[in-house]
């Protein structure tokens, strides 16, 4: 048999029960489950870039039961219940999809012979835009800025993105990515004069709006930061362990290695990637007889 959505409320409600529930989840609050919800969405995104399918179910229910855990605490508080959540997810996205379901109803539909192809994606863009901005103006009497209903909560680089994609709607942007680039350097200049002076604090606040530059460069190419920066991580740590490997291999302890040795591994190791690459796009390009 089968579990389904109604036993894991129930088992929310039997962990949260006073008399027969979990010492530990009858602790827990709206805030001290923040970081654990932060923790399973990274989870889930790290499975799925490493494409471990079979540990993603896993995962993925893990950070349903983040969901769960903050539904119990609106029932609890009488604010709203998991129904209420299922309820105000399906009709936004009802409001938001007019291309899909013409009437504004789940039973709604394109007219026959029209496909989805046929939509046209920069209206559909549009219309998206317009109806989140509809969404926020209702929410606006008491938060009057366009930055606002942003998570603090995000991680920096994405919360960056976001911030700088507010600010872009509203024509606060580069014309073009040159433009980006030249903020880039003028920023890595302001780093080098406050190392130049000596300046500590102030390198550290001029490589922080560095960072926001680049950020900016990421989202003006359609390019999420995070991801950008995570197969960064992800290839400096594929090289590196080649680095280790090889210096194991030979029986040389990282710590005495020299810097010109692990950088000939550390090259060896790029090219490798680099030839590996080649192969795989040459495999992909259609033979012709």
């Amino acid at each position: 048999m089968r579990h389904g959505i109604d036993d894991l409320l129930k088992l929310m409600q039997v962990l949260r029960d006073h008399e027969q529930g979990c010492p530990w989840d009858l602790q827990q609050d709206w805030d001290s489950i923040v970081p654990h919800t932060l923790e399973e969405a990274y989870e889930v995104a790290d499975a799925i870039e490493r494409r471990a399918f079979d540990e993603l179910p896993g995962e993925l229910g893990d950070l349903l039961f983040q969901v769960v855990y903050y539904a119990q605490f609106g029932a609890e508080e009488q604010r709203f219940d998991f129904a209420d959540i299922v309820d105000t997810l399906t009709a936004k996205m009802l409001r938001r999809h007019p291309h899909v379901f013409p009437e504004g109803t789940l039973a709604s539909r394109r007219p026959p012979g029209v496909s989805a192809e046929e939509v046209q994606t920069q209206q559909v863009n549009s219309r998206w835009e317009s109806l989140k901005a509809e969404e926020r103006a209702e929410r606006a009497v008491e938060r009057p800025s366009v930055l606002d209903d942003v998570p603090r909560t995000l991680p920096a680089l994405s919360r960056a993105a976001k911030l700088s994609k507010r600010a872009a709607r509203v024509g606060f942007d580069w014309p073009d990515a040159r433009g980006v680039i030249d903020k880039i350097r003028e920023e890595l200049a302001e780093v080098e004069e406050a190392l130049a002076a000596g300046d500590q604090s102030h390198a550290q606040e001029e490589v922080g709006d560095l960072l926001f530059a680049v950020t900016n460069l990421a989202r003006t190419l359609n390019a999420d930061p995070e991801q950008c920066l995570r197969a960064t991580n992800a290839k400096f740590e594929r090289r590196f362990r080649y680095v280790e490997r090889e210096l194991i291999a030979v029986q040389r302890p990282l710590t005495e290695a020299s810097l010109d040795e692990m950088e000939a591994h550390w090259q060896a190791a790029k090219a490798q990637e680099l030839q590996s690459q080649e192969l795989q796009s040459q495999e992909k390009q259609p033979t012709h007889s």
